[in-house]
């Protein structure tokens, strides 16, 4: 039973995570959300070191992991509201560097300390400044780890499906995973086509979507064809390679001339509803027992929806994808290698004699300050700032990236076809 309560703890803070790092931002600015991540995140850095550090059957650690533990969930509201009463900023002020030499140069500051400790200080400035370029520089780094993470998992799920076929006495999974990998294909060829559909798309980007879509489909026949690989691997592959490339050309948010497209051809459409009118009909009595709520409880749901709409799509579904591969890759594919399902309770080991999982396990004890940064990068790339009355917001702004981006399909499937040459001991028939 311990178990369950584990898993409703971590998916707490993982909501409470998900939800007060964008408020931060939205509601103080971009230093304040910068102060309350780079807070967060050494809170956590300093409680996965702790564990690290002390004898695993210690009674210090115990002792201290329990006690962080428990102020987690006064720790986490104590640093929103610092960060947001000392670092709220005017939204017109979004290039730290020169905020920092122009504060530094007009405020007057009554002694040296308040000069380099006090608020507008250069410590504060530097730390933050600091922060803000460490996670810009770092978003290749994450972006080229979800590409290896993601090759991980397609190797262990055409391990697994392999496993199955060959344990099986009958033609079922045979069947069951032909299907599961043309539905895949399928899905992919749609959005595949979407993206074919954007105006935005030219020559040079029709030409890099071929070359990558072909050799991602030579690869997976290579693959299949010489009993290296399998059609699940195959389908993985192909369905990442469409997912880079509709990141690349969309990031979730249409562009203009997309919209108006998009609102032209549905001009032109008969009005029907979206969904069949059984499904509509349960949605609005849903919406009208809402209404009967205690206003607590609808104040709650109220703000979880406010907050949800201050992150743009495309960063809560490559944080999801993200967390995905890096849990797939730091717990289930060595419990799939090694000690099956024991390893997806016991704690990560670094005993492990394989070099990859003994590294894999090293960065799953820093899984939360990880966390942090990777989604506090995430909200970076659509920050942006404006003279309007929004001031700034997450849902826009230029997301950048595309070069390393496209660097991360090629890495990966060069590692991919580097896997099929040298004939990996773990994708190989008994």
């Amino acid at each position: 039973m311990w178990w369950f309560f584990r898993i409703v703890s971590s998916s707490i803070f993982l909501l409470i995570i998900v939800l007060s790092i964008p408020v931060s931002f939205d509601v103080g600015g971009r230093d304040s959300g910068l102060a309350y991540s780079l807070s967060l995140f050494l809170f956590y850095l300093f409680y996965s070191s702790v564990k690290l550090a002390t004898p695993e059957n210690s009674r210090v650690r115990w002792a201290f992991t329990k006690l962080l533990q428990t102020s987690q969930w006064v720790v986490i509201p104590t640093l929103l509201i610092w960060s947001l009463h000392n670092f709220a900023v005017d939204a017109n002020s979004t290039d730290w560097v020169s905020r920092t030499i122009g504060g530094l140069g007009t405020h007057k500051h009554s002694t040296w300390t308040d000069w380099f400790f006090g608020n507008g200080g250069l410590v504060e400035s530097v730390t933050l400044g600091g922060w803000d370029k460490t996670l810009r520089y770092s978003s290749p780094v994450f972006q080229l780890a979800e590409g290896f993470c993601t090759l991980l998992v397609i190797q262990a799920a055409g391990w697994i499906s392999r496993e199955l076929v060959n344990r099986g006495r009958s033609d079922t999974w045979v069947l069951i995973l032909l299907i599961l990998s043309a539905s895949i294909i399928a899905s992919s060829v749609y959005f595949l086509w979407r993206v074919a559909l954007f105006p935005s798309i030219n020559n040079v980007d029709a030409i890099l979507i071929g070359v990558t879509v072909t050799s991602a489909i030579f690869l997976g026949a290579i693959g299949i064809s010489t009993g290296r690989g399998n059609p699940v691997e195959s389908s993985l592959l192909f369905a990442y390679v469409v997912l880079c490339v509709y990141q690349i050309f969309t990031d979730y948010v249409q562009s203009p001339e997309a919209q108006a497209a998009a609102a032209e051809q549905a001009a032109n459409q008969p009005e029907f509803p979206p969904l069949p009118p059984i499904i509509m009909a349960s949605y609005s009595t849903l919406l009208h027992l809402f209404n009967f709520l205690p206003s607590a409880v609808y104040s709650s749901l109220s703000f979880l929806y406010a907050a949800f709409q201050t992150i743009a799509p495309s960063v809560m579904i490559s944080l999801v994808y993200r967390l995905i591969v890096f849990y797939c890759a730091t717990r289930i594919i060595p419990a799939v290698r090694e000690s099956g399902i024991a390893a997806l309770i016991n704690e990560p080991s670094f005993d492990d004699s394989d070099d990859a999982n003994r590294l894999l396990g090293f960065l799953s004890w820093f899984s939360p300050s990880i966390l942090i940064a990777v989604y506090t990068s995430l909200l970076l790339q659509h920050f942006s700032a404006s003279d309007g009355d929004e001031g700034w917001t997450l849902r826009h702004g230029d997301a950048g990236g595309n070069t390393w981006r496209w660097v991360n399909v090629a890495a990966t499937m060069i590692l991919y076809a580097n896997e099929l040459r040298i004939g990996n001991e773990h994708l190989k028939t008994d």
